[in-house]
């Protein structure tokens, strides 16, 4: 779940001498990915008669199987690049990435004792805002990604790949719009699965993607050719008005 990379970068797509990932291997990582959100939100809870769990869950499917789709049709080697860690990725991101999921997990496995011991007390209409909050941040990440073809996993400066600064759709509104959108998807995790004492990791974990965004951002504007020129053009990094 880690959110991913980006890389406000561009490199001409030499279709012709690249082999997609073929679409049943897509697939299959797509699915196991399903299964991986399935069992972080069921085995903490102890049980399958989680009607919540199951909103959730069908929810991430969705959006899985829709931003597997979109990329299978518009960018289609960055499925096979973030089947994989590339070369290059900064020491700090690795450090981050260690401190960083233990948070996600924890997140579902708040609540899914939550739900064990049937003691949220948050109203069922908190799920129906976590809806409203997860459709367009996934909605924004899948974008980010159809139109970067460099959201990897991790940071580093794609010298493999070439650069060019991103900065149509999303990334002409904010410079890390990915994170933007997975900012929402965390946020509306707990709404969605009622716990109440999960919005404490899922906080923590917020600050842990603001902290990313100002080093990735950091090391694109040191390394990253014609960013800092981009970033006078696109001020704000994660939410338009206000940073």
């Amino acid at each position: 779940m880690q959110e991913r990379s980006e890389k406000m970068t561009h490199v001409e797509t030499h279709t012709d001498s690249q082999t997609p990932m073929p679409m049943a291997l897509g697939a299959l990582a797509s699915a196991v990915m399903v299964l991986v959100f399935a069992a972080l939100v069921f085995i903490p809870a102890g049980r399958m008669d989680w009607t919540l769990g199951w909103i959730y869950v069908s929810a991430v499917g969705a959006n899985v199987a829709i931003t597997w789709a979109c990329l299978l049709r518009w960018n289609p080697e960055l499925i096979e690049r973030r089947m994989r860690f590339q070369k290059g990725t900064k020491t700090w991101d690795k450090v981050w990435a260690v401190l960083y999921t233990p948070v996600m997990i924890a997140i579902y496995i708040v609540a899914g004792v939550e739900a064990r011991d049937s003691v949220s007390s948050l109203p069922g209409a908190a799920s129906i805002l976590g809806l409203l909050i997860f459709i367009p941040g996934s909605t924004i990440v899948t974008w980010s990604m159809v139109v970067n073809p460099f959201f990897e996993k991790t940071v580093r400066i794609q010298t493999d790949h070439g650069h060019h600064v991103i900065d149509t759709g999303p990334y002409s509104y904010v410079r890390h719009p990915g994170y933007t959108g997975f900012v929402g998807w965390i946020l509306s995790t707990p709404l969605i699965l009622a716990s109440s004492w999960a919005l404490v990791p899922a906080l923590l974990a917020v600050i842990g993607i603001v902290i990313r965004t100002a080093l990735e951002d950091r090391t694109l504007h040191a390394e990253l050719p014609g960013y800092p020129e981009y970033a006078t053009r696109v001020r704000f990094r994660l939410l338009p008005g206000v940073w």
